[in-house]
């Protein structure tokens, strides 16, 4: 294998890959071209990651995974299913899509994960992860009941698996003995180090001491047999069956075979097809490493996650700005060092969330629960029960996975929990699976929730104490990106509970801005061309009403807010304007009832008509 020390900056010069648009080509080449196949793969989609930025590591680790899937199998009408879909780069450059990969993640460009609307190929949906054992059975099934035979292939990483979703599926699979391949791609991180007990029980298959001392001293002896080789392989089998078995997998149903090396192409071939000869549900144990084939990836395969597009070197590097997630770690370091009833809880976000330095400081009060949305909800509410003051750190698209417990295990028992909701709104290149669209919608219907958008870095900070200091369910919701306002003490000081700020008064009452969040910086610009008069409201659940009706004298009421329209801060404004019998003219902006394409975040708000030209325009019609 090839190792690469640096991206490469010009177009790759290749041999076997220029000629291979899909992988009906691919399966042309012989068994041995498959290694060289994997160099030129690795160094073309270093390349183009390069010139397009975007998700990174995995997709270098299953470079062999994915050549050998796609030639063992009859892809398109044999079916892989890909979870999570962040690896699947170099799926997409050998499924007709090698010329376009460098548009990934860019407004109408290559989507950045798989969809079943780009290609064929993509047989799946994905985005969040833990998904495709569940969706890969279910094609199973199909494929039985329609009397339409097929190999179908599930991908699942070793994060990915520590979800409870993952487990179900298993479960059923092996109940019903459907005939369809896991390939469990191991290699110990999902975007961070895995955490858990499922991390640490494929370590111990892989390195059992006793399995491999037996191994290594039993290929000592037996070289010395003649003809010997074939039947030392099978020994090895049935050694590692009875020394360091897939117990767990095994006693679902599942056939194991494994733990095999990812990233040996001809082996990886060889086991994908034995495996068809073999009925019922199957778990295929792949080693691999993240980042595999770049030096720097290979020795840093959190920082190496994604990345940025390769600047000319004549760039000069933007200095990096404060963002909210920075200010929430903050906040959590201060607050731990004066409070020990403090917890933090993540689903797999420590990173993402700004919890990286909380948690060196106080390993004791941090959680990482894995890939496990409604574990770390319903372990916040046993924290709580008990006197803790538990905060789960968590993005707005993930909290959707939890939305039972939420209602069931937490504001039912009105206990208290802040949920800091990280990447509310548009959040770009990730696209409709990671946007922050619905999180306002769904949680002010749920009785006892308290919600508070921030406008700017001191506003966080203080809803954070507001909200710990409060008995009751809380949730926070910010951006992603800068965190907008200037420097400000770090304190203990809060908000008023439930009453908005008055930011900007004009002199007519034609025009008044109810902004939520993030908005703000967007209703101020607008005032710049438009007189209006500006608030920022902080509360979506309960909302400042008598501010609401004293609104009501304007000629006309404008909402701001990244979320979904329906069922938003709008129609929550709208609703107390109705059960107050008052009819004024109100318009509110937002998202339209549609999922949000990946893209630019600034081209996703225009698209979404929350830019300053479109609504003063409808503003300006209103008047007249």
């Amino acid at each position: 294998m090839k190792i690469f020390e640096s991206i490469p900056v010009e177009k790759p010069n290749s041999f076997f890959l220029k000629e291979i648009n899909t992988p009906e080509d691919l399966r042309k080449f012989k068994l041995k071209d498959l290694d060289k196949i994997s160099d030129e793969l690795r160094e073309y989609l270093l390349y183009s990651v390069g010139k397009s930025g975007g998700h990174f590591g995995a997709g270098l680790g299953v470079i062999e995974l994915t050549i050998a899937l796609h030639y063992a199998f009859e892809t398109p009408k044999d079916k892989l299913v890909w979870d999570v879909g962040h690896q699947t780069y170099p799926h997409k450059i050998l499924t007709e899509r090698k010329e376009t990969i460098q548009t990934i993640r860019q407004s109408n460009g290559l989507a950045p994960f798989t969809t079943p609307e780009e290609s064929k190929y993509d047989t799946f949906g994905v985005g969040h992860s833990s998904t495709s054992i569940s969706a890969a059975l279910g094609m199973a099934t199909a494929s039985r009941l329609n009397k339409d035979p097929k190999e179908v292939v599930a991908v699942i990483g070793d994060g990915a698996m520590t979800a409870g979703m993952a487990f179900e599926a298993l479960s059923h699979a092996g109940s019903i003995d459907e005939n369809f391949t896991v390939v469990l791609n191991d290699n110990q991180m999902s975007i961070s180090n895995n955490v858990g007990g499922l991390k640490n029980y494929l370590a111990k298959i892989s390195a059992s001491r006793l399995y491999n001392q037996i191994r290594e001293g039993g290929k000592t002896v037996l070289r010395f047999v003649p003809r010997a080789a074939k039947w030392v392989r099978k020994a090895e089998i049935h050694a590692k069956g009875m020394i360091a078995p897939g117990t767990l997998f095994e006693e679902l149903g599942f056939i194991y075979i494994g733990p095999i090396n990812g990233h040996d192409s001809k082996g990886l071939v060889k086991v994908l097809r034995n495996s068809t000869k073999i009925k019922g549900p199957k778990l295929i144990h792949v080693v691999t490493q993240k980042g595999k084939g770049f030096l720097p990836a290979e020795l840093d395969p959190i920082g190496y996650h994604a990345i940025d597009k390769i600047r000319p070197l004549d760039t000069e590097e933007k200095p990096k700005k404060e963002t909210y997630s920075k200010v929430f770690g903050d906040w959590l370091n201060f607050t731990a060092n004066i409070d020990d009833k403090l917890v933090a809880i993540t689903p797999a976000m420590s990173e993402g969330s700004g919890m990286v330095e909380f948690s060196e400081q106080h390993p004791d009060k941090f959680f990482d629960v894995a890939i496990a949305e409604q574990h770390s909800v319903t372990l916040a509410a046993g924290m709580a029960i008990e006197g803790l003051k538990p905060i789960v750190a968590i993005y707005s698209t993930f909290l959707q996975r939890a939305y039972d417990q939420l209602i069931h295990d937490v504001s039912l028992q009105n206990l208290n929990v802040t949920f800091a909701i990280d990447r509310a709104g548009a959040v770009g290149s990730d696209g409709p699976t990671h946007q922050g669209a619905f999180d306002l919608a769904f949680l002010r219907c749920i009785p006892n929730m308290t919600i508070m958008t921030p406008s700017s870095k001191e506003k966080l900070w203080k809803m954070l104490n507001t909200g710990f200091n409060h008995d009751g369910p809380v949730a926070i919701r910010y951006p992603r990106g800068e965190a907008k306002g200037d420097k400000f003490e770090k304190d203990k000081s809060c908000i008023d509970f439930g009453k908005s700020d008055l930011i900007k008064e004009a002199q007519s009452e034609e025009v008044v801005i109810l902004s939520f969040g993030s908005c703000l910086e967007l209703a101020l610009e607008i005032s710049n061309d438009i007189e209006a008069t500006i608030i920022d409201m902080n509360f979506v659940k309960p909302l400042d009403e008598k501010r609401i009706l004293q609104c009501s004298s304007y000629k006309i009421i404008v909402t701001l807010e990244e979320n979904s329209l329906k069922g938003g801060a709008g129609s929550s404004v709208n609703e107390v304007l109705t059960s107050n019998n008052i009819k004024t003219d109100i318009l509110s902006f937002g998202f339209p009832d549609q999922f949000i394409p990946h893209g630019d975040q600034d081209n996703q708000k225009l698209n979404a008509g929350l830019d300053k030209d479109q609504i003063i325009k409808k503003i300006k019609d209103r008047l007249n």
